[in-house]
């Protein structure tokens, strides 16, 4: 079986093919990271500038000590704010006068500054791109109608009932845990933000060895190199505007909260019931999320877990859909879904269904996990499931993007870079019997069930109410699970 790529970070430069793509990486002295993966016959390139940093290294408020909560997303606003040779105008017209596609996005454990261009374009976007992410200024007025943005997209995203159940999920799941967190703060961590904060948490943050700069298209890599050094001002020898010895981050697996369990036994099954958390809105339907703590992004059963997924609620013949929409007609859609993230993980289910309903729904997605923990799956499930993955990721791969961000998340994360024959060996080694054990890991938890909606139409309460324990919220202030600045 073929081994995937690794990334050591004593490693100054190193070069493999990825299945007709030349990929390069070179390690700066400063341990700044640089990644490119040629694609021939492209016209075109997507750049990534990727700081390791998410809003779950944010700071919660200690004492006397201001926390930083919502910093992360609050300097992706601002980062396209101005620096001392751009405003903010010069910046948008940068991209624009070029046809670029240019954005940022805020997530769990890292931000990303982006743009995809014309090769031809690509030095300029690599300059605007580098000044932006290491020479803002943060100027106080734009820190003020940034903070009106914010509060806007934030109220955006708590009208969009999908989006609180999203939030409220991952919080009720993952409890205390700073995955737990929303990625965008809340309006009153944005309310109480202060520049100087913010300002720090850019500081202390943005370094050399947090940066990962990955490109993918028509890209040569000695020139990307030189272009990225010269707009970032490094030599071979200098530490970009710091002291201290760069180390390179990298996130890895440790500690954290528990993978699921292993298996599910007779007395787990017993007491593997629902707990029901309600938010209650005005609407037409019931937005339901329900699960468990998942798996780590390196956790060796992650193949076994996508094939599970792709039958449980990967599309419209998974058991799922077929199940709740095109058997019975309860909703939509319905789907299953998995987050993994360095030291921990979660699983859920999704429906949004009449809140008459919503009882039957989470009853149905429980029934369909338990039905594969006990009889796992078909081989005609098994052999579909195994073209779905196949198909779906070489299609992603035909773009720029989902390279570059594939190479980002290889670097920032495990040091691992599985090419699309070396992943897909991976999912067909998988046995029947290493896809039932995950589902059955999973069943044995007890589920979480989150529902956005008027509760006062459904039975949901009721459904456990001897067991479960119930409770009931007015607002949801939370954004949505990746925050961008358009």
């Amino acid at each position: 079986m073929r081994e995937p790529i690794l990334l050591p970070l004593d490693l100054p430069e190193l070069s493999a093919d990825l299945g007709g793509g030349l990929m390069r990486r070179t390690v700066h002295p400063s341990g700044l990271r640089i990644l490119t993966e040629r694609m021939p016959g492209a016209r075109s390139a997507s750049i990534g500038f990727w700081v390791g940093i998410g809003s779950r290294d944010e700071q919660a408020e200690r004492g006397d000590a201001p926390g930083s909560l919502g910093s992360t997303h609050f300097l992706e606003h601002l980062l396209f704010k101005g620096t001392p040779t751009r405003d903010a105008y010069s910046i948008a017209t940068s991209f624009d006068r070029i046809g670029a596609e240019h954005n940022a996005l805020t997530a769990k454990e890292y931000t990303c500054y982006y743009a995809k261009v014309r090769d031809a374009d690509l030095a300029g976007a690599v300059a605007v791109l580098a000044d932006m992410v290491t020479n803002s200024v943060l100027d106080p007025d734009e820190f003020e109608n940034e903070r009106g943005v914010i509060l806007e997209e934030l109220a955006m995203a708590a009208d969009d009932l999908a989006d609180v159940a999203n939030e409220r999920f991952f919080e009720a799941v993952l409890g205390e845990h700073p995955l737990g967190r929303p990625i965008g703060g809340s309006p009153e961590t944005i309310r109480e933000a202060r520049r100087d904060d913010v300002d720090g948490h850019y500081r202390d943050r943005y370094d050399p060895s947090t940066l990962v700069v990955t490109a993918a298209g028509s890209v040569d890599h000695d020139r990307l190199v030189e272009q990225v050094l010269d707009a970032l001002e490094l030599s071979p020898e200098e530490r970009w505007n710091t002291d201290r010895v760069a180390s390179p981050v990298r996130r890895v697996q440790s500690g954290g909260d528990p993978a699921i369990p292993p298996a599910a036994t007779d007395d787990t099954r017993a007491s593997a019931r629902p707990r029901v958390e309600i938010v209650e809105r005005q609407s037409e339907q019931i937005n339901l999320m329900i699960g468990t703590p998942g798996l780590r992004a390196n956790d060796p059963r992650r193949f076994a877990f996508g094939i599970m997924n792709s039958v449980l609620g990967g599309g419209m013949a998974s058991r799922l859909f077929q199940e709740i929409r095109e058997k019975r007609g309860l909703a939509y859609t319905a789907y299953s879904f998995g987050a993994s993230y360095s030291d921990s993980g979660l699983f859920g289910m999704y429906a949004g269904t009449a809140p008459e309903k919503a009882a039957e729904v989470v009853e149905l997605s429980r029934i369909e996990l338990q039905k594969m923990a006990e009889s796992g799956i078909t081989e005609e499930e098994h052999e579909r499931a195994l073209g779905q993955i196949a198909g779906s990721s070489a299609l992603a791969l035909e773009d720029s993007d989902t390279r570059m961000g594939r190479l980002a998340r290889a670097e920032l994360g495990s040091g691992e870079l599985f090419d699309l024959d070396t992943s897909l060996e991976r999912f067909h080694a998988v046995t029947a019997e290493e896809i039932r054990e995950v589902a059955a890991g999973l069943a044995a938890a007890p589920l979480t069930v989150v529902a956005v909606g008027d509760a006062s139409r459904s039975t949901l309460t009721a459904t456990d109410a001897a067991t479960a324990t119930t409770a009931t919220a007015t607002a949801a202030t939370a954004a949505g699970t990746t925050t961008a600045i358009a």
